[in-house]
């Protein structure tokens, strides 16, 4: 309240209300002559303020306006009563205790955010808590985040893990609230330790952002936090160089690096594209043997007539068109290494021959009967899984024992979720970087699309999907139109009428997420039939945000048409 030249804070109650005038039984006393004895009440009722003139001869008036009867009142009005000037201000309100989500709450919430970015282009962060050792309970740690939250914010509990979602948030703006928030949880628990993930960046798929903040929160100093993105690197592997963002396919490393100390064969299993000759190059040169050559060879690419000749050599003459003698790839390899890609290819009379040659480290080239030395490690890989082989007759049993001394499995791209964005961005920066133009991004919607993507292909897939789209996009950012047409658009797989008297074949399994895609894409396309076409009502129908129902339709390329089913609305 300001009079003359002072002011006066005069606190009101929490529920009643004051009179204010000149009279001397007035709650709130006013001096000035130009207010009357009983001139304003100001009222409080369930938490709202309210004003009322109480026949005054100068009358009451807010912001500018003359009050009539009761006004109610907000922070920050100006009440004017004669020459005294009032200005209303409001406290916090106290907010309903906010409780943390539980684990598929939490999944939900992020789920609704992530559709928010696909539509919007902006950002949402995930920071995980990892606490140990609390002094306090649980729903203390979970209070104490709340006051220093924002209301768009929220806090949830995935396992043991303390997740904080926080919307609209990346880069250095939620690193500082990142920080902070570890910093607020500090005085009540001996350690406490933050992970940061965020969308686009880290990934649009909702385990994959909370496996990669907590993953983050693992390696994260004491006191500290860790953006989950700087955990990716470059193994340098002499003239090769791998890069790894995922720890199971760091530990796998790890183990190739000790294997390679030793004189074991090594038997890689992995799918196409997922990386075997990387792993076998890795063994090869953390072995002694590095110095030496390292001799690859795909025995699925070479025709049953010539594996034998590639492998053992020939003298001259040996056959049709050997006009000179030539080593064979075990000859080559002899001191190094020798690297059998797709080894299950091999029919069974040259894996009888190799097996000897493995055994007794000598070998007899075609059209020949010296026998000549070798000194060699064998690294193998195959996609099939060789036990199953060797029960089906179609792999010996003594060359899989000799083989598989060692044994990795490289798993395959789409189990490791976490990698696959960080993969991409290097990939993209490696693209631009050959093509000598300025760096891409990729969107909010590209990301989607790469998320959900098979990738039959793995790695290899892949690569080769980032540098289509560096070739493809005008730039600066990598849009969905932008990728091959065979991951915007998968094709329905068409059904073949079967035949009377026509024999049993093996039953065929299309890929889960395939098959998710096309049910997504038939469903869709029936919403729209059935109303007419509306947008709205055919994501409602479905159970589908409409954000993302309209980034579907143009994923799945479908064109919503007018004038089929019910009325438009």
């Amino acid at each position: 309240m300001v009079q003359g030249n002072t002011s006066t804070l005069v606190p009101l109650p929490r529920e009643g209300s004051v009179v204010i005038g000149r009279a001397a039984g007035a709650d709130v006393l006013v001096e000035d002559a130009s207010v009357s004895r009983q001139h304003a009440r100001v009222g409080v009722a369930e938490g709202e303020a309210f004003i009322a003139d109480l026949g005054s001869h100068n009358g009451v008036r807010v912001n500018g306006e003359r009050v009539q009867g009761t006004r109610p009142l907000d922070g920050g009005d100006v009440v004017t009563l004669g020459n005294v000037t009032l200005v209303f201000h409001r406290g916090e309100r106290p907010l309903p205790e906010r409780r943390a989500l539980e684990a598929e709450g939490l999944r939900a919430r992020l789920s609704e955010e992530l559709d928010r970015v696909r539509g919007s282009g902006l950002a949402v962060s995930v920071l995980a808590l990892e606490v140990e050792s609390a002094r306090v309970p649980q729903g203390e740690l979970v209070r104490a985040l709340h006051g220093a939250l924002r209301l768009m914010d929220g806090v949830g509990q995935v396992g043991g893990t303390l997740m904080v979602l926080m919307p609209d948030l990346a880069g250095e703006e939620a690193e500082a609230a990142a920080a902070h928030l570890v910093s607020v949880l500090s005085p009540l628990a001996g350690r406490v330790r933050g992970g940061l993930a965020s969308a686009p960046g880290d990934g649009m798929q909702t385990d994959a952002l909370l496996g990669a903040a907590k993953a983050a929160a693992l390696a994260a100093e004491a006191g500290g936090t860790r953006v989950s993105g700087p955990s990716m690197y470059r193994l340098a592997l002499g003239e090769r160089s791998v890069v790894v963002a995922d720890a199971a396919l760091t530990r796998l490393f790890e183990l190739l690096r000790r294997l390679a100390a030793s004189p074991l064969p090594v038997l890689i299993h992995g799918e196409t594209g997922a990386g075997k000759e990387n792993a076998a190059w890795a063994v090869h040169h953390w072995s002694p043997r590095s110095a030496q050559p390292f001799v690859p060879l795909n025995c699925a690419a070479l025709p049953e007539s010539l594996v034998e000749a590639e492998l053992f050599g020939h003298e001259r003459g040996a056959f049709s068109g050997a006009d000179r003698a030539r080593a064979g790839l075990l000859e080559r390899a002899s001191g190094g290494t020798l690297f059998l890609d797709e080894v299950a290819e091999l029919s069974l009379p040259i894996q009888a021959k190799l097996l000897r040659a493995l055994d007794q480290q000598v070998i007899t080239r075609l059209g020949d009967s010296r026998e000549r030395p070798v000194d060699l490690r064998v690294v193998a890989a195959t996609h099939r899984v060789l036990a199953d082989e060797v029960k089906a007759g179609r792999f010996r049993q003594d060359l899989f024992f000799r083989l598989s001394a060692a044994v990795v499995m490289l798993p395959p791209l789409r189990d490791r979720p976490r990698e696959l964005p960080l993969l991409a961005r290097a990939f993209l920066e490696d693209a631009c970087a050959r093509a000598g133009r300025p760096p891409l991004h990729l969107s909010a919607a590209t990301m989607e699309v790469l998320g959900a993507h098979a990738w039959p292909g793995n790695v290899r897939e892949l690569k080769n999907t980032v540098e289509y789209a560096v070739a493809t996009s005008p730039g600066p950012v990598v849009e969905p139109s932008h990728l091959p047409e065979s991951l915007r658009a998968e094709p329905e797989p068409e059904a073949e009428p079967r035949t009377e008297g026509r024999a049993e074949t093996p039953r065929t399994f299309q890929n889960l997420a395939e098959e998710l895609r096309t049910l997504e894409r038939q469903r869709m396309m029936e919403a729209l039939e059935a109303t007419g076409g509306v947008q709205t009502r055919a994501a409602q129908l479905i159970g589908m945000p409409l954000r993302t129902f309209a980034f579907k339709l143009k994923q799945h390329r479908i064109v919503p048409s007018r004038g089929r089913g019910p009325a438009d609305e």
